[in-house]
């Protein structure tokens, strides 16, 4: 080998056990069929151009250049403002709250400035797939717990026989991605006085806070101060306002978690896109968009659900999300991974399979459709389902 020989040095990969996630298979195989895709789980709808037009005018202000590390103050206090009317817990806005590039990377950092090498982390599953490599990223051990297979719901039995002197943090999401479930607060409770003599740390993902269906309420980590207290509760613009490719969300948690959180962020990705900081700020100051949304999407849930009762697909409940798992054991004794590579080639329609969200592959007949679509996207779907 000489100086001109092309060599790629080999080293040991951070994260061995990680490929292709399957929402880029099954996103692919959508374009490539032609299948609807209800599998990512985005909006194929437009947000409301007023928020574009916020957008475009804090560029022409001039605001273009980098803002706060921490994120622009008026947003900061707009989300200040929101988490205090609806949760009750008033979080400072200078110390306490942090705008972040999209949940992910907020869940990403909270795992990063408070694990490290020897600490267990409990994730719930089936549970969102960054969570696992975060925590392996920083070196920490990740200890499994499922939630009760069929209702989803928390089983504090085992989450408190995984809880060890080692348990720095535990992650919940509600309302909860794949499953459409949402805690209560006899949980959130319950789940307070379990972590009460411990000192775990609490990452509550909160980013489908906005969609919880039938009446019932979100209950935040917020709004309980056993947890709020030792909480880091992230939530999404990109959500809320059905922009996800703007990554643009936030984190709320106490002063001392919030100095540790920023100390990872301003080297992670130090900030935010300016003007759309701006333009969400502006948008904060009217909440009806976000009050709004729980109709909004029980509109759309209601209408695929009474399109799919018209299937042999057996919905599930969904209690908040924009997600509705089926069963689909009428149809086809296929694992789920096989049984959503069918749908998407033979019937058009793009599907997740529920066991992706398990490490073990753990199998359920359960497939996860998105229905944060047009109604047109949905009837096309429905129709092509009706097939089965």
């Amino acid at each position: 080998m000489n100086a001109h020989t092309e060599y790629t040095p080999a080293f040991s990969s951070r994260l061995p056990r990680v490929g292709t996630t399957i929402f880029t298979v099954m996103s692919a195989l959508a374009s490539a069929t032609g299948a609807v895709n209800l599998g990512q789980g985005f909006p194929d709808f437009d947000c409301d151009p007023a928020l574009l037009d916020h957008v475009n005018n804090a560029m022409r202000e001039g605001l273009n250049q980098y803002p706060p590390m921490t994120g622009v103050p008026l947003l900061r206090e707009r989300v200040a403002d929101k988490l205090a009317a609806l949760y009750g817990r008033r979080y400072d806005a200078g110390g306490e709250i942090t705008i972040t590039a999209g949940a992910t990377q907020a869940i990403l950092t909270a795992v990063l400035c408070c694990v490290s090498p020897g600490d267990e982390v409990i994730v719930l599953e089936p549970c969102y797939d960054s969570y696992a490599p975060n925590v392996e990223l920083a070196g920490g051990t990740v200890v499994r717990v499922p939630l009760t297979p069929g209702s989803f719901r928390p089983d504090f039995a085992r989450i408190a026989a995984a809880l060890t002197p080692r348990t720095r943090l535990l992650i919940i999401n509600s309302p909860h991605n794949p499953s459409a479930t949402v805690w209560t607060r006899a949980e959130m409770l319950q789940l307070a006085e379990l972590l009460a003599p411990t000192q775990t740390l609490l990452l509550s993902d909160e980013v489908y806070e906005h969609m919880v269906f039938d009446g019932a309420p979100h209950i935040s980590a917020a709004s309980i101060p056993a947890l709020a207290s030792r909480a880091f509760v992230v939530s999404s613009f990109g959500k809320t306002y059905h922009v996800t490719g703007w990554k643009v969300g936030y984190v709320a948690a106490p002063a001392a978690l919030t100095a540790e959180f920023r100390k990872v962020h301003q080297f992670n990705v130090f900030t935010v896109n300016t003007p759309v900081q701006h333009a969400l700020a502006r948008h904060l100051a009217d909440p009806a968009p976000y009050l709004d949304l729980p109709a909004f999407y029980q509109r759309k849930r209601d209408l695929f659900l009474d399109g799919l009762r018209r299937t042999r697909l057996k919905p599930l409940q969904t209690q908040g999300s924009y997600f509705q798992l089926v069963d689909y054991s009428a149809v086809s004794d296929l694992p789920e991974g096989e049984f959503c590579l069918w749908l998407t080639r033979e019937i058009g329609v793009a599907a997740i399979p529920v066991a992706a969200f398990y490490d073990s592959g753990y199998e359920q007949g359960l497939a996860r459709l998105c229905f944060a679509k047009q109604d047109g996207t949905l009837l096309r779907a429905l129709d092509r389902l009706q097939r089965l």
